[in-house]
């Protein structure tokens, strides 16, 4: 039975996704469906590609993972296709393939949508809808889509550091207000050498100095870092919003409400 996401920016209100998701019902019979997030930020890659990465890698083999971001940036004369760990990414040549995979994968390929880049949303997604039955059914990505060596490509931010610190981008920021960086625990570790060190709140006014296993760890309202399930450094308050409390923000967001406030879009690490 043949597993289909979706990732999205259209929200949750909009009948979009539930058109979607009857175009691929219809046209891949027996497929199921899992909505990854319809949340996605159009405009933060960086966000969007973590979520996306994060959550992919926990299908299983040949699932087929439409990623619709920014879709309409340019006229969609066509939407990618690739092959990445054992999985299908489709999505529009918009940097998001890049910045999902982290490298350029070997072998890209084109569909053509055929309709003079004047298409709606649901007239692409139909034919993507249509290329994943004929996968299914045997077609090579060679018979039924173009291979393309230049596409746009876009990569995640890496942490800055030096001998004794490190600063990283904030990239997401849940339901809970807890704050997720760029950092993973074996880029920690590597930079880390053993030594002790200062996670940094408000510009030096709180400190975390210890990483935790998991939030029942500390006390509540206590400061807390850990590594999450997707292997990145996150930052909470058990039961309490970190992110409001210490003016916290994502890297590339910009909202009107924000800009009378003292906001930090990086968490510094020091070591010593």
């Amino acid at each position: 039975m043949p597993v289909l996401t979706l990732s999205t920016d259209i929200g949750q209100s909009d009948y979009l996704n539930g058109a979607i998701k009857g175009q691929l019902i219809t046209t891949v019979p027996h497929c199921t469906i899992a909505d990854i997030t319809h949340q996605l930020s159009p405009y933060n890659y960086q966000q969007s590609a973590y979520i996306c990465k994060s959550a992919f890698k926990y299908f299983p083999a040949e699932t087929f993972h439409i990623v619709l971001i920014n879709f309409f940036e340019s006229a969609p004369k066509y939407v990618l296709i690739c092959e990445h760990n054992e999985q299908y990414i489709i999505c529009p040549d918009n940097g998001i393939i890049t910045m999902i995979t982290g490298t350029k994968p070997k072998n890209i390929f084109a569909i053509s949508m055929a309709i003079n880049g004047k298409a709606t949303l649901l007239q692409c997604t139909q034919v993507i809808a249509e290329a994943i039955e004929k996968i299914i059914h045997g077609k090579s990505l060679h018979s039924i889509a173009t291979a393309i060596s230049i596409i746009d490509e876009k990569y995640p931010m890496r942490s800055a550091s030096g001998p004794d610190w490190i600063e990283s981008q904030i990239i997401f920021i849940d339901n809970f207000e807890n704050v997720v960086v760029n950092l993973t625990k074996e880029e920690f570790e590597e930079l880390r050498q053993n030594r002790k060190f200062r996670i940094v709140l408000m510009r030096n006014s709180e400190f975390i100095e210890k990483i935790s296993d998991h939030y029942a760890a500390v006390q509540p309202g206590e400061n807390m870092a850990w590594f999450n399930s997707a292997g990145y450094l996150e930052i909470a308050i058990n039961k309490g919003n970190v992110a409001g409390l210490f003016g916290l923000q994502g890297y590339t967001e910009n909202t009107p409400a924000m800009q009378n406030r003292l906001v930090y879009q990086t968490v510094r690490i020091l070591f010593h």
